[in-house]
């Protein structure tokens, strides 16, 4: 027998929280090659009704090269992509901030992403804390497909066994993203497109503020299913599909659906009451997991109008939108009226949080005019 030793190497990735620096930028890993399959296979995930993300035709018409990238999927990658970096070592995802689409990606497009460090915050008793980042996905030409902020709940210390991260490759993009205006592509071609007879109902013109939709029908989310795609977004956090890991791991104790597919469906669930005649969507805020979904549980959605502005070329419809677990909007709305639809984080008082909200977000889309 040898008396060599093996060499036994364990790589650890993601960060724990006095592994952050405000002000570092990392550049994730992942580069993927979006293929039509690809596209379609998770596009038709969430039967989604706006129409410039279904058909060509509709789209071209609008002024897009072709069909376009679905926001939600633009999302999901990035905030996947970073977990190798950010959250691999997070307890939680925690909210959703500025989220932007500044140009259009198609199928064929190849996408990286990077993340800079805003804040680090951490908690009094030390062993966990805040982190704040800013991501943005680009194309293999540079163009921003999607930016935005979030914050994760990050465990206390440092990972032992991680990598070093290779150089940062000399790559410019602009950091800045604040102006929705600049923000969103040329809809310029909408009149083109708002010529021809709606799809679904309701147009802008039909959107008041103070309006309440309760979506009807939910979704129960398959065990395989929200695995898949987790994997299909390159998302590798293992609380999403070890079941070994969550036993010791995850404050369930078992896996948790990745959130960002849980927010796709609950945008989906309402997208024939409000987005059926949508272009673009103009962007994502104040958006939050108060409590966490699992394999076999059904989401309901309800969205309130909150702002509508006439622009030229449409109108910008802006709503509050909650998803609900196993109980259906009719139901949540019922029993606690219009608090369904507030701030549910900001809520100092247990005993006025509900515990079957799984997400709350602001979203403001480009609707057609009639």
């Amino acid at each position: 027998m040898s008396d060599e030793r093996s060499e036994i190497i364990r790589s650890r990735y993601g960060r724990m929280l006095g592994d952050f620096v405000v002000g570092a930028t990392y550049e994730h890993p992942w580069e993927v090659t979006l293929s039509d399959g690809m596209v379609a296979l998770f596009e038709a995930s969430f039967l989604d009704a706006m129409p410039t993300f279904t058909s060509a035709p509709l789209a071209r018409l609008a002024g897009f090269a072709d069909r376009p990238l679905h926001p939600n999927l633009c999302l999901n990658l990035a905030l996947s992509f970073s977990v190798h970096d950010v959250s691999e070592q997070a307890i939680a995802h925690l909210a959703y901030l500025d989220v932007r689409y500044p140009e259009p990606g198609y199928a064929g497009d190849t996408v990286r992403a990077r993340s800079t460090v805003l804040g680090v915050k951490p908690a009094s008793s030390g062993d966990r804390g805040v982190v704040h980042v800013r991501t943005v996905l680009t194309n293999e030409q540079g163009r921003v497909l999607c930016a935005f902020e979030r914050k994760a709940l990050i465990r206390g210390g440092q990972v032992q066994g991680r990598p070093a991260d290779p150089p940062l490759p000399e790559r410019v993009i602009n950091p800045e993203l604040s102006s929705l205006e600049r923000l969103a592509p040329s809809l310029r071609h909408a009149a083109n497109w708002a010529a021809g007879a709606p799809r679904f109902a309701r147009v802008g013109g039909d959107f008041e503020v103070g309006q309440i939709y309760l979506h009807e029908f939910g979704k129960t989310i398959g065990e395989s299913e929200h695995m898949q795609l987790t994997s299909l977004v390159r998302n590798s956090h293992p609380l999403h599909f070890d079941d070994v890991y969550c036993k010791d791991s995850s404050f369930t104790k078992a896996r948790v659906v990745y959130g960002g597919l849980v927010l796709g469906w609950t945008l989906a669930l309402g997208s024939r009451d409000v987005a059926g005649n949508a272009l673009w969507d103009l962007g994502l805020s104040d958006g939050a997991h108060p409590n966490g979904t699992a394999a076999g549980d059904t989401i309901y959605a309800a969205s309130r109008v909150i702002a509508v502005e006439d622009r030229d070329s449409h109108v910008a419809v802006t709503l509050r939108i909650v998803g609900i677990k196993n109980r259906t909007a009719l139901s949540a709305y019922e029993t606690h009226g219009d608090a369904l639809f507030a701030d549910e984080l900001g809520k100092k008082d247990a005993g006025t949080k509900i515990v079957e909200k799984v997400v709350e977000v602001t979203r403001t889309l480009a609707v057609r005019k009639r």
